[in-house]
Order: structure tokens, then C-alpha cells, then sequence
């Protein structure tokens, strides 16, 4: 993998959707990260409550937002 930022954690819940899933992944200090992705990918990596996963970032951008 190129992408350098790479969190360990363990799935939290998964929320099935028709066509996706909501994946919620514990991290360490009772921090979650949220990540949906097709139900494909659910069955293709295994994922259950409780497995260890790593949540991969690859992303150009992050945008924060507040109300004025």
C-alpha cells in the first residue's frame, strides 16, 4: 500500500443497508471511524463485529465546515 495513513481497530457495528453497509471501526482512546462500502466488500473481506481491520485513507482532501 502506498497510502501512509493506516489505523488498526476492531469493526464496532456493521449496519446493512439494500446495496451497502455502514462499517463503524473502533480505534484506540474510544475513537470510531465510519466507512460504507458495498456488500460485496463485506462478504469479500469477512467483516464482522469484532474482526480486526485496518482503516485505509487515501484521500486528497478533508473539508471542514462550520455554521457562521
Amino acid at each position: 500500500l502506498s497510502s501512509r495513513n493506516i489505523l488498526k481497530g476492531k469493526v464496532k457495528k456493521l449496519n446493512h443497508g439494500v446495496v451497502s453497509a455502514e462499517v463503524i471501526v473502533g480505534l484506540a482512546n474510544d475513537l470510531e471511524i465510519v466507512s460504507v462500502v458495498t456488500k460485496a466488500a463485506v462478504e469479500n473481506l469477512g467483516l464482522k463485529e469484532g474482526k480486526e481491520v485496518y482503516a485505509v485513507i487515501n484521500a486528497a482532501d478533508v473539508i471542514l465546515a462550520t455554521d457562521y
